[in-house]
């Protein structure tokens, strides 16, 4: 078999099985109604790509002021619940399993949206124009007090039961990017002077209390985080800023998650803070499940699971371009390259 690594399964805990180490990665879409609840059309899209090892959904909102983006979909309310209900039983009747991918924008939401200023954990905007948005920019955001923080990590545990009550098989933290709690990782939009910024420890302690929090609600082993420590979109790296990952990811070893998921939109590309490749640094760290993605090719994610580089690789715009993309792999069929305009409607 010229893919055996990758169609080979994977137990991504004793309870879960995964029928091939590809991972369906989150991709914003922005297709949900004006409630921000999944349509029909949405689980038609999520159970196409069963396929898949396992699929992590669109980033999903936790509270309506954390949203940045157009239609992008919520689940804080019954509908929204209701809805992912939809999808997550279309996925599992097609044999798949799938993970919602909880979010908050932190000062990248917008008041159109929220009709709020946005939040932070400093009043430290981002300049520019805000995507999918026409003729808006980006507000300088609020920063929060230590209440505010609390009742955020009390959402977070809230919209990880409701991913449970909507059939979910487990949720990732969405930590990276430059969205809330990697706004809390990062110096640049971190200058607290108390115990969420201080240090290294203080600057991780909302994503711990984060983890925490959901992980008691749905079981370490359903509770995953992506992180981005290379800090290569939506904010910039400050030098020391990987003690804070260095602190986050030796404390993540103590709690047996299902995965980290590193992201990247290129994973070849190296940091000299890093030493190298995010998933590499990530991995020298780490001892648990390792979830890679940026731009992989069969080949060469093949090759990166024969190393164990990493554990499961995740696929992003091959999956937008080719709904049969695991298909693909097995019969080695050539991959439909993905374009932009595939981006106008769910297939």
């Amino acid at each position: 078999m010229k893919y055996r690594e990758l169609l080979s399964g994977f137990s991504l805990s004793n309870s879960l099985v995964l029928r091939n180490r590809i991972v369906m990665a989150p991709m914003t879409r922005c297709f949900s109604d004006n409630d921000l609840a999944p349509t029909g059309e949405m689980a038609k899209y999520y159970a196409g790509r069963a396929d898949a090892g396992l699929i992590i959904t669109e980033a999903t909102l936790i509270d309506p002021q954390g949203q940045g983006y157009p239609h992008t979909p919520g689940i804080y309310s019954r509908k929204q619940v209701d809805a992912w209900k939809k999808v997550t039983d279309a996925v599992h009747d097609n044999g798949g399993h799938i993970f919602c991918q909880l979010w908050h924008t932190g000062r990248m939401a917008h008041s159109s949206y929220t009709g709020s200023q946005p939040v932070a954990p400093s009043s430290i905007g981002l300049d520019g124009p805000l995507p999918r948005a026409q003729g808006l920019r980006y507000e300088v955001p609020r920063a929060l007090d230590r209440e505010e923080i609390g009742r955020l990590v009390e959402q977070y545990a809230r919209a990880a039961s409701h991913a449970i009550d909507a059939g979910f098989d487990g949720v990732e933290i969405h930590a990276a990017n430059g969205y809330l709690i990697d706004q809390f990782l990062h110096q640049q939009t971190n200058c607290r002077t108390d115990e969420y910024g201080a240090d290294a420890e203080s600057r991780s302690r909302f994503a711990l209390q984060v983890v925490d929090a959901v992980a008691a609600v749905t079981r370490p082993h359903r509770t995953a985080i992506r992180l981005s420590p290379q800090a290569y979109v939506n904010l910039e790296y400050t030098e020391g800023d990987e003690a804070t990952f260095d602190v986050l990811l030796q404390a993540l070893n103590e709690r047996l998650l299902a995965y980290v998921h590193v992201a990247s939109f290129d994973a070849d590309l190296s940091y000299a803070y890093l030493g190298g490749r995010p998933v590499d640094y990530v991995r020298q760290r780490y001892k648990g499940t390792v979830v890679g993605c940026g731009g992989f090719s069969p080949e060469a994610a093949e090759s990166a699971l024969a190393d164990w580089q990493m554990n499961l690789v995740a696929f992003g715009r091959s999956f937008i371009a080719n709904p049969d993309l695991v298909g693909k792999i097995r019969s080695g069929a050539s991959l439909t390259a993905y374009e932009e305009s595939l981006l106008g409607a769910l297939v």
